[in-house]
């Protein structure tokens, strides 16, 4: 079939993944970032970099830029018309996707590039070391860079004054939630996760561009060593994202027009066929409950509607996988088994978790899956994630045009009318019911010796509000450490301690 020049298509695909023996081989974000693009532009088979509209970077953490798109441009001696960057969040990579496609579909610009990278692992090495990185310094004349989309805030003004605002806290909770829901014990539940990470890590093993090809059996991600602690029950440093990494990862998206005008292949053509952006209740003192999370199920239905092909008949599918309960938590919305294959990378755990950029690899990597079934039946879906389980953006990719071009949807407006729970000050929480309440997530945090240090828990009171309550007692800690907790009831005082 003949298909519309303002058709969007990703066209090229770049991922660098720098082990260092030492600190002479460290090389700064935008150097990784410059060198996927390098490897995205050749990947096209392109000679050389075109003239392009835009480099968006997704927002990085390892080393402060004014304005990395800049950066990166001037390493790469280019000049570009829009040079943007993301806010935080693990689904900017494929929310820009469906932000370009649209652009590019509505005669808006011809042909973007989208990055990012981190290097954390030097910086860490360095941090040990004590050792100083020269790495680059923004200078007075560097332009401002544009803020691609405006963002709110991920936690709430109590969240924080608590202090729980850490992925590797909240993460724990929807898992106990999770573990409680499903009606299984403790045991079970751990293997069952295990399992699961133990599959991702022989994904992982297969994937070139994976931080670790390292293959893990079940009994080896639950077992707790010193190489292996835990980190907030129940999960053990394997069952983490791993954002210790140096990578990068780029990706070249244009119309037909232009990819047809630069004579690339049509064998290195994916198309975007479908977007859908949007976010549960911002704060998590808010959402109705740790195990449940509609705006996947909404966003995921939406995409699905939007490019005519049902979830279930996609053979290619990467769910975001910061933490085993993300991924429980999305297949479950998405109506998915834990049993099938869930990841193209093998997860932020193993593949590598660059802070906000890991769904870059996935996308890249959905590229390279999708030209290797050299088959126009064959799909890929993309679920990323941002924040707590807040921010998802959904995405689902074809060898073969649509013949609808493009769709683009948010069910926002049906997730906002959503149940809510308010959320009750300490001093309310503990006058309330004479200060019982019933925990329905919990994790304890342990040091780096592995020893529990800070119980965290949500709880709910008898008028359906919810309250925080966290100790450092260390019977209260050690307590939470042994048998099941969720369901029980405690007291809070008014200070917001847990007391049991």
């Amino acid at each position: 079939m003949s298909i519309d020049p303002r058709t969007p298509v990703l066209v090229g695909q770049g991922q660098i993944v720098n082990h260092i023996t030492s600190l002479t081989d460290a090389r700064e974000p935008a150097l990784l970032i410059a060198e996927a693009i390098r490897q995205a532009t050749t990947d096209a088979s392109l000679d050389a970099l075109p003239e392009i509209d835009a480099l968006h970077i997704v927002r990085l953490l390892s080393w402060k830029y004014a304005n990395p798109a800049f950066t990166v441009a001037s390493l790469l001696g280019i000049k570009t018309r829009a040079y943007g960057i993301t806010p935080h969040g693990g689904n900017m990579p494929q929310l820009l996707i469906n932000k370009l496609a649209l652009e590019i579909q509505r005669g808006e610009l011809d042909i973007a590039i989208v990055a990012g990278g981190e290097a954390s692992n030097s910086r860490a090495r360095a941090h040990r070391e004590n050792a100083t990185l020269n790495w680059s310094e923004s200078h007075a004349d560097t332009p401002t860079a544009k803020n691609i989309i405006d963002d709110s805030a991920m936690s709430s003004a109590e969240e924080i004054a608590r202090k729980i605002i850490f992925p590797v806290q909240i993460y724990p909770m929807f898992e106990s939630a999770l573990r409680t829901a499903a009606k299984r014990n403790i045991n079970e539940h751990d293997q069952r996760i295990t399992e699961l990470w133990s599959r991702f890590s022989n994904i992982a093993a297969t994937n070139d561009f994976a931080w670790s090809r390292t293959t893990l059996t079940p009994e080896q991600v639950r077992t707790v060593t010193p190489s292996n602690r835990m980190i907030g029950l129940p999960y053990r440093k394997v069952m983490n994202s791993n954002n210790q990494v140096d990578m990068a990862a780029a990706l070249i998206i244009c119309s037909v027009a232009k990819a047809t005008q630069l004579g690339i292949p049509r064998d290195k053509w994916i198309f975007p066929i479908a977007g859908t952006d949007c976010h549960e209740h911002y704060y998590i003192s808010n959402r109705f409950s740790f195990a449940d999370t509609p705006a996947i199920k909404l966003g995921g239905e939406m995409v699905c509607e939007l490019a005519s092909k049902p979830l279930q008949d996609m053979s290619l599918i990467d769910l975001y996988s910061c933490f085993p309960s993300a991924v429980q938590l999305g297949a479950q919305s998405l109506g998915l088994s834990l049993n099938q294959q869930l990841t193209v990378t093998g997860g932020l755990s193993f593949a590598g978790g660059p802070w906000n950029n890991y769904v870059m690899h996935a996308i890249a990597t959905m590229m390279i899956k999708l030209r290797q079934a050299n088959n126009s039946s064959t799909d890929g879906f993309i679920w990323a994630n941002g924040g707590y389980a807040t921010k998802h953006s959904f995405g689902i990719y074809s060898a073969a045009p649509s013949k609808n071009g493009f769709r683009h949807g948010s069910p926002q407006t049906k997730i906002d009318v959503l149940a809510k729970r308010e959320l009750a000050p300490p001093v309310e929480a503990a006058s309330s019911s004479a200060g019982e309440a019933t925990i329905e997530a919990f994790t304890v945090m342990h040091d780096r010796d592995g020893q529990p240090e800070t119980a965290i828990a949500a709880t709910l009171l008898k008028d359906s509000r919810r309250a925080w309550a966290t100790s450092t007692d260390p019977s209260v800690t050690t307590a939470l450490c042994s048998g099941e907790w969720v369901g029980q009831q405690v007291t809070l005082d008014p200070t917001g301690n847990l007391l049991i």
